[in-house]
């Protein structure tokens, strides 16, 4: 992506940046600057526009894809499954969306109100704030798979508790066999837990890679995008994960 566009999509996510004088021409080392002045809203410019070439597009199928019983299959067990009372209150489960042959793999928390709604993830203010932080990173938010640890939404949105984190991980462990991803992005606090078996904060966990499974998938830890339309001020430490989790991916063996 040249220098322009990754402005422009930082500048989504409500980042300015700034480098040395002398040194122009340096995009990729540029550092940004959070922007406190600029509102987080349509009106500032951080919505993605799907007109937009620069981003990495879905492959285009050729055939059948692998895994594509069982990816079916697994989409009916989820959406038929009582093994936790968070179905009963919710309108519909959120399997997950996006690219089933993925690199990378986002993973959230749980539906919230608009996801239950629509029946997909991240789909409110928080989730057009990750599609511009996934811009930033050069992938359209069809290219990646987005999902959560839990597929049903909590009542009045409450994060989800271990015993349903717990009884919903086997869906989640399939799609990540199914998908076997180059990258894991775990968002927020209730993700990167569930995902490390850990108590650490987030703060604590990220800026760093994670082995996740036996397979010892690279998993990278950042800030959830509710937390940070909450507190802004973060999303400088939020890119530099992105960047982060960009060179794990150019790898030829991340």
């Amino acid at each position: 992506m040249d220098e322009l566009s990754r402005n422009h999509y930082l500048k989504m996510m409500g980042l300015t940046v700034w480098q040395r004088r002398d040194r122009p021409g340096v995009a990729e080392n540029s550092l940004p600057v959070d922007s406190a002045s600029e509102p987080l809203s349509q009106e500032a410019g951080w919505a993605p526009d799907p007109q937009d070439s620069t981003a990495r597009e879905t492959p285009v199928a050729t055939g059948e894809q692998p895994h594509a019983q069982d990816w079916q299959t697994l989409k009916q067990q989820v959406a038929q499954c009582r093994a936790c009372d968070l179905r009963a209150g919710c309108t519909q489960t959120v399997f997950g969306v996006g690219n089933p042959q993925a690199d990378l793999l986002v993973i959230g928390e749980a539906p919230g109100a608009d996801e239950d709604r629509q029946g997909e993830p991240f789909v409110g203010r928080a989730g057009q704030l990750l599609n511009a932080m996934l811009l930033a990173m050069g992938f359209k938010r069809e290219a990646v798979f987005i999902a959560n640890i839990v597929k049903c939404r909590p009542p009045n949105n409450r994060d989800p508790k271990p015993e349903e984190a717990l009884r919903c991980e086997p869906y989640l462990l399939r799609q990540i066999e199914l998908i076997q991803p180059k990258l894991i992005l775990a968002l927020g606090r209730v993700s990167a837990q569930n995902l490390l078996k850990s108590d650490i904060a987030v703060g604590r966990l990220r800026g760093r890679v994670h082995p996740f499974g036996e397979q010892r998938i690279p998993l990278v830890v950042t800030y959830h995008p509710a937390y940070l339309l909450r507190s802004p001020e973060q999303k400088g430490k939020a890119w530099a994960d992105l960047q982060l989790a960009l060179s794990l991916l150019r790898s030829p063996s991340p």
